[in-house]
């Protein structure tokens, strides 16, 4: 993941104590150990991202309210009479989109630190782009080539998918799945604006309130454009993400575990939004459980309590889980409809998700690595070009 350690900055301006006193050394003490641990890489976040992915790629194969339906197409009948324990376990996976976004709002932050719009955009598009090219034109192979399971898009809606941009176009996805990409895409585009005049503990606090507030009025403001830019459905969860890593990089405060309850509060609820009108197979309290421990978890990562976590396997852990996630949903129930007959249905999750991994693997090595130094190359020389024809104009 681009970006660890990068522009490295200046922890807070000591506070000042009643009566102009100069702060006690323990403080400096404590500023000390945050500004060491900040260029960091954090291990523990790497496999927290693969677990949340895997927690997405069982519920999606064996907890999906679509998955427990008669005649449906992954099993031909519900999940929970073939294999009932798992479906309990896998019918909370949804979560893991969740911890993706928290996840997301923590490294965007860490990662353009001290960076220009031009190496965030850049990071950016090497990032998401080489990966999810190869996901859309996999899936729409694997759809063509076992036809009557999902419908296949058309050409131009397929190709309208390469530009990650299909949502705002009012075009589907190659793959449902994808619809993450668009609210996280919204959330570049915010925080974009942030970056440009150059990040500081100050700036990401009135960021995280100014985009809170507009996120919990779109929903009554009945005025498309506000409800398109707050994204009242995920504003939440980035915003907890960012407020966890002004933690990690200054330490804690008060106004940030402030920050980080508001977004406790509007998450449980919106939580509760998406059992009612979505999944419609887990409990409130159950997911409200499981947020709150991965919340916990990360403000354990945020203060540095897994900081001896070192374990190097984690790094390509965290590397396999967005080839993981993008591929998995169309074409792994795909084969799970055509080889449903031939195993123990437990196994087959199993073996299809490990088929997966493997292959999100060589899409890492094969794909995202030479096409994203292909195009950091690309974009360098194009936005220097860009730079000298300006000067010199």
């Amino acid at each position: 993941m681009a970006g660890f350690g990068a522009g490295l900055q200046q922890p807070l301006p000591p506070l000042v104590a009643p009566g102009g006193r100069p702060p006690q050394p323990a403080g400096a003490g404590r500023r000390a150990v945050v500004r060491e641990r900040v260029g960091r890489r954090l291990y523990a976040i790497d496999g927290i991202r693969l677990l949340a992915a895997l927690m997405v790629a069982v519920h999606h194969f064996a907890g999906t309210n679509r998955a427990d339906q008669p005649g449906n197409v992954i099993w031909d009948r519900p999940v929970s009479e073939i294999m009932p324990t798992v479906f309990r376990l896998a019918s909370y996976g949804w979560i893991g989109v969740e911890i993706f976004f928290v996840i997301s709002g923590f490294v965007i932050c860490m990662s353009c630190w001290g960076r220009t719009p031009r190496q965030f955009f850049v990071s950016r598009v090497i990032r998401l782009y080489p990966a999810y090219w190869f996901a859309v034109l996999f899936t729409t192979g694997v759809l063509m080539a076992v036809p009557g399971v999902w419908e296949r898009l058309r050409l131009r809606e397929v190709l309208l998918n390469l530009t990650m941009l299909q949502s705002g176009s009012g075009v589907a996805n190659v793959d449902g799945v994808y619809w993450t990409l668009w609210s996280e895409l919204r959330f570049y585009l915010l925080f974009l604006l942030v970056v440009a005049t150059g990040l500081t503990y100050r700036k990401v606090v009135v960021f995280c309130c100014v985009w809170g507030a507009a996120a919990m009025l779109a929903p009554v403001s009945e005025f498309p454009l506000l409800e398109l830019v707050a994204n009242p459905e995920g504003a939440w969860y980035f915003i907890a993400g960012l407020a966890l890593y002004l933690m990690h990089r200054f330490g804690q405060d008060l106004l940030l575990w402030g920050i980080l309850a508001m977004a406790w509060l509007m998450g449980q609820l919106e939580l509760g939004h998406r059992i009612d009108e979505v999944e419609h197979v887990s409990g409130w309290r159950g997911s409200v459980l499981i947020f709150t421990v991965f919340l916990l978890a990360m403000v354990a990562i945020a203060l540095g309590a897994t900081d001896r976590v070192r374990w190097k396997w984690l790094v390509t852990a965290g590397a396999l889980t967005y080839p993981l996630y993008l591929m998995h949903y169309a074409a792994g129930t795909t084969l799970i409809n055509r080889l449903r007959d031939t195993m123990d249905a437990r196994l087959l999750v199993a073996v299809v998700i490990a088929g997966f991994l493997v292959l999100s693997w060589l899409v890492h090595r094969a794909v995202e690595r030479p096409v994203s130094r292909l195009l950091k190359s690309g974009l360098d020389t194009s936005f220097a070009r860009l730079r000298n024809a300006g000067s010199g104009a």
